[in-house]
C-alpha cells in the first residue's frame, strides 16, 4: 500500500490534494486539528474517488502532538512507510507589522514554517531507508514576493522555499524529491476578508485559482515522471507573478 500525508487535508487546497492522491491510488492520511467533521469530510471524499484513507489528528506546531501521532500510526501500520507528504497546513493573520502583535507573528511561524520541520522530521528516515519519497511544500506567492499585510505570512512560507532548496540536495541522492508550490490567489476560506474584486483585477488570468489546479500540480510531482525535479518552487497564480 502506498502511503500519502497531507497536513491540513479536510479543507481548501488539503482536501483537493487528498482527493487527486486517491485518485492516483495513495491510501491517504488526513491530518487536521479542530474540525473533525470538515476532515470526515474529505475522507468520504477520498472513498468516493476510489481509494481508503484514515484520519490523524495533531497540531502541526506541536513537536510533542506530531511524534506522539506519528509513533502511533507507525506501530499499527509495522510494514509500510509514509510515501508521500504534503505540508499543507497554514494559517494566516495579517496586519501592519506596526500593529502585529506578537503572538500573530509566532503563531502563523509556527504553524506555517515550524510545521514543516516538526511533521518532516518524522517521516524522512523511513523514505531514506526505504529510497523512495515525495515531499511537497505548499508555500505562497507571499513567500515569493512579499505581500503587505502578511510580514509574518511571507516570512514563514519564505523560509519554507529556502528550506525546500536546502533539504532537496541533503537527500536526492536517496531518491527523495523535495519541492514548493507557490500559489497565488485561490478559491478558498484563507481570502476571507480580502477584496476579490480588487484582487481579480490585478491576476492577468483574471480569476481566482482552484484547488483542484493546485493538486493537479501536486499529481504531477509524485509521479514517476517528476523523479529529477527538486529543489523547486513552482508557481501557481495565473501570471500574476511571474
Amino acid at each position: 500500500m502506498k502511503n500519502a500525508l497531507v497536513t491540513g487535508g479536510s479543507r481548501g487546497i488539503g482536501r483537493a490534494v487528498c482527493v487527486k492522491l486517491a485518485e492516483l491510488g495513495y491510501h491517504v492520511i488526513v491530518n487536521y486539528m479542530s474540525s473533525e467533521k470538515s476532515a470526515a469530510e474529505t475522507l468520504a471524499l477520498i472513498s468516493g474517488a476510489g481509494s481508503t484513507g484514515e484520519l490523524l489528528c495533531f497540531d502541526v506546531s506541536d513537536p510533542f502532538a506530531v511524534r506522539s501521532a506519528m509513533e502511533q500510526w507507525n506501530k499499527v501500520h509495522k510494514d509500510e512507510f509514509i510515501e508521500v507528504l504534503v505540508n499543507n497546513a497554514g494559517i494566516r493573520k495579517d496586519n501592519l507589522l506596526l500593529w502585529m502583535e506578537q503572538d500573530d507573528w509566532h503563531r502563523v511561524i509556527d504553524v506555517d514554517l515550524n510545521g514543516f520541520y516538526n511533521v518532516t522530521k518524522q517521516v524522512l528516515q523511513a523514505m531514506l531507508t526505504h529510497r523512495r519519497g515525495r515531499i511537497i511544500n505548499m508555500s505562497s506567492l507571499s513567500g515569493l514576493k512579499g505581500l503587505p499585510g502578511q510580514t509574518n505570512y511571507s516570512a514563514a512560507k519564505g523560509g519554507l522555499i529556502a528550506a525546500t532548496k536546502a533539504l532537496a540536495q541533503e537527500v536526492a541522492k536517496r531518491n527523495v524529491t523535495v519541492n514548493a508550490i507557490a500559489p497565488g490567489f485561490i478559491e478558498t476560506d484563507m481570502l476571507e476578508g480580502l477584496d476579490g474584486d480588487k484582487l481579480k483585477s490585478s491576476i492577468p488570468a483574471g480569476r481566482f485559482g482552484r484547488p483542484e489546479e493546485v493538486a493537479a500540480l501536486v499529481g504531477f510531482l509524485v509521479s514517476e515522471d517528476a523523479g529529477y525535479i527538486t529543489g523547486e518552487v513552482i508557481s501557481v497564480n495565473g501570471g500574476l507573478y511571474s
